[in-house]
């Protein structure tokens, strides 16, 4: 049997333990966990459903995002709606802040991701490793899509520029929702060749990434947050801007196409 001094000295060795416990347990548990409610345009799904479950563990705050076209983002703020965070195209957010929407000088920039050209799975990758060698493939090709959005805005420019845009016009497929993304058409075999953003081609089944387009003709579409002046848990809000850019979140943004 232990002695007094021993019993003592065994208590406060126990007692010190089990202080260190839940001084650790409190450490790693946030004063007050939060909901973050966040609107966020459709595109930027992938990423977010990447590293949210990440931050959700880090942080213990819950995130409930809904996923809406600009137009209907738009209007969930002018109808009041409760918003921690808001994520869309920077363009967009721009003209929000334009329209008092949200505070001046409250736009971060959170992601972003280049153009790139796909091809069926399995298919001959043609040679875009410079401007001529691109020009020459879309040439080269039967059929082609780009998108209705501002991607595919911005090709049209790029087609101008190279001086193929007459030659291409009819090959050319501008998609939209209604005839499938330029992913799922090339998927299919309908396209050849789909340019597209990069982070809307990684999540594509059935396609083959062959690389960006080259840099004197790329357009790196950027993604911005902001919160709220009248944001429930701003705080909270800011804790997950800032975890895009975190070692943790970088690797998993790059898995769907998208950099910090």
């Amino acid at each position: 049997m232990m002695n007094l001094d021993a019993m003592i000295r065994w208590s406060k060795i126990v007692s010190a333990a089990i202080v260190a416990f839940l001084s650790a347990v409190i450490a790693g548990t946030p004063a007050t966990a939060a909901e973050i409610m966040t609107l966020c345009h459709a595109n930027v799904r992938p990423a977010l459903e990447a590293i949210i479950p990440a931050f959700e563990r880090a942080s213990g705050h819950k995130v409930t995002i809904t996923y809406l076209p600009v137009p209907a983002i738009g209007q969930q703020i002018d109808s009041g709606a409760r918003v921690d965070l808001v994520i869309a195209f920077s363009e967009r957010m721009d003209d929000f802040i334009k329209g008092g929407k949200f505070p001046a000088g409250s736009r971060f920039e959170v992601v972003r991701s280049g153009i790139g050209v796909a091809v069926r799975s399995g298919a001959p990758k043609p040679d875009i490793s410079s401007t001529s060698a691109l020009k020459n493939a879309l040439l080269g090709a039967k059929s082609l899509a780009f998108s209705r959005g501002p991607t595919g805005v911005h090709l049209m420019t790029v087609m101008e520029r190279l001086g193929i845009a007459e030659q291409l016009k009819s090959r050319i497929l501008m998609a939209d929702p209604g005839l499938g993304s330029v992913g799922a058409l090339v998927a299919k075999g309908e396209i050849e060749i789909g340019i597209h953003g990069i982070y809307e081609l990684v999540p594509v089944d059935g396609i083959d990434i062959v690389g960006p387009i080259p840099r004197d003709l790329q357009k790196i579409i950027v993604y911005s947050a902001t919160v709220p002046a009248n944001a429930k848990e701003p705080e909270a809000a800011k804790a997950l801007v800032k975890f895009f850019a975190s070692e943790t979140a970088v690797p998993l943004l790059r898995t769907t196409g998208m950099e910090p």
